[in-house]
């Protein structure tokens, strides 16, 4: 593909765009239980005002848009108090999670480098539920993963197989509130406490969890403690995109005190050019998801947040309750908030091939591989759009367990993961090839099932499974006709 010689009109750039999305998951149904955290029209009209409103505003220098250090500040605070950071709490805007955890990883090692230089190989001490933006921000900048079991019935972190796992080197404690695979809250406070005892510091990942889990305690749900009050949390990192309903590429990365945030920040003025110094990873960037996250704070603002998670929470115990009642399938832990994963106990129904059958029929459900002592399951994550089919996926869900039910097992499947296995064993480049066919992987586009691909990736060792992820994303992302 080229650029057009010549220009193209509005309306035909447009009319494309649209038919692009034509494949895309529809997420304005109310029926995809990820990814996507809808607020509802009337909030979506205020984000695209006041994202529009600051698109061209650039970030990278506070001195030339002075209201977009003033929009961060204020952002910060609100989301600071309503986490109990206290007077010395201080934090930054960034594009995601990921963004806030590699921040957190690389304040933790340049803070040891200060504070600590003897460590010259740093690790850090995580449970295996833990996002996988915190092996991928190790992985960048060179810190060590030491990853630790968590408890076989909970899901909850495993607080004396960090203790065991703490060594000289160790820089960083984590936990999660929630663990974004089962929904449960690690046991923030033994851990902090832990931190504090072996004088390391501990960061809770609250990404995805903590707006919702803030706002169901002040209905007076019975949450555990997580936040930034907790002692010994001297880091948190809380995405306002997801239950914050704000647009995306907004999360925010909150410090115990500014002595710890100023290992964040990082400055140069040995080049030719302007003098440069960034809070987070990017440079230039939009004021837009800024805006838009001020804008959304202040229009639901306490009252409305509390609204949405009242009704959120309610219809995510119908949802608990109904699947309890379907026959063979289970909730894995007990949930904190409202998104949890759904194992099956019966070898008919296998959830990687229910997650193909519920999309046919409009349903997204995320599959998750087994791991450790988690087996394959579905997450579902529920958010204010997704309330009112709540039943209607219920229903949904009995019916294709009871239609999978009534078929025989393929006895495909079993030569399949037995012929995996095999060839996992003298694994070459070839071998993916070979696997990538057995799975119906070829060309650029997406196979029309997944759920040979997800048997396949999951019965794969990691690295192995790991090497085939890269090959095909590397594959697939490839230029058109040039």
């Amino acid at each position: 593909m080229r650029i057009p010689p010549q220009g193209r009109s509005k309306d035909e750039i447009f009319a494309a765009l649209q038919s692009y999305k034509a494949e895309d998951l529809d997420w304005k149904s109310g029926r995809v239980l990820g990814y996507i955290y809808d607020p509802g029209q009337k909030v979506h009209d205020v984000i695209n005002d006041a994202y529009t409103m600051y698109l061209p505003e650039n970030a990278l220098d506070p001195l030339s848009f002075p209201s977009l250090l003033r929009l961060e500040n204020e952002v910060v605070a609100m989301t600071a108090n309503l986490l109990e950071g206290g007077r010395e709490a201080v934090g930054n805007f960034t594009s995601g999670g990921t963004e806030s955890l590699i921040l957190a990883v690389k304040t933790a090692r340049d803070f040891c480098r200060a504070v600590k230089p003897q460590i010259k190989q740093p690790e850090l001490v995580l449970p295996v539920t833990a996002h996988a933006s915190l092996f991928k921000a190790c992985h960048y900048l060179g810190v060590k993963p030491v990853v630790t079991a968590v408890n076989g019935d909970t899901f909850r972190a495993d607080v004396e197989a960090m203790r065991e796992a703490i060594t000289d080197n160790t820089i960083l404690l984590i936990g999660s509130a929630p663990s974004y695979a089962h929904g449960v809250v690690d046991p923030i406070g033994d851990i902090a406490a832990l931190a504090r005892e072996k004088d390391v510091l501990c960061h809770v990942d609250a990404c995805v969890g903590g707006i919702h889990l803030s706002y169901m305690r002040k209905l007076g749900y019975d949450v555990p403690d997580f936040n930034l009050a907790v002692p010994g949390v001297t880091s948190l990192s809380v995405d306002l995109h997801k239950y914050g309903y704000t647009a995306k590429g907004a999360s925010i990365i909150l410090y115990a005190n500014k002595e710890l945030r100023k290992h964040q920040i990082w400055a140069c003025s040995r080049w030719t050019g302007y003098t440069v110094i960034n809070a987070a990873v990017t440079s230039s960037k939009t004021g837009g998801p800024m805006a838009a996250a001020w804008a959304v704070l202040n229009y639901l603002g306490d009252e409305g947040y509390q609204e949405i998670v009242r009704e959120v929470m309610a219809a995510t115990a119908k949802l608990l309750d109904g699947i309890s009642r379907i026959d063979c399938l289970q909730v894995l832990g007990v949930p904190d908030m409202c998104m949890f994963a759904v194992a099956s106990t019966d070898e008919r129904v296998n959830v990687y091939q229910l997650a193909d059958e519920m999309k046919k029929k409009g349903w997204y459900l995320q599959p998750q591989f087994a791991r450790e002592n988690s087996p394959s399951n579905l997450h579902i994550s529920l958010n204010r759009s997704t309330v009112p089919q709540a039943e209607a996926l219920l229903e949904t869900l009995a019916a294709t367990v009871k239609e999978m039910q009534q078929q025989p097992v393929d006895p495909k499947i079993r030569q399949l993961q037995a012929e995996l296995e095999k060839l996992a064993l003298n694994f070459d480049e070839q071998t993916f090839f070979k696997l990538a066919e057995m799975a119906g992987v070829t060309g650029t586009e997406p196979p029309e099932s997944m759920a040979t691909v997800n048997m396949l990736l999951e019965a794969l060792p990691y690295d192995v499974s790991e090497f085939m992820l890269t090959e095909y994303l590397n594959n697939m992302m490839v230029p058109g006709d040039k």
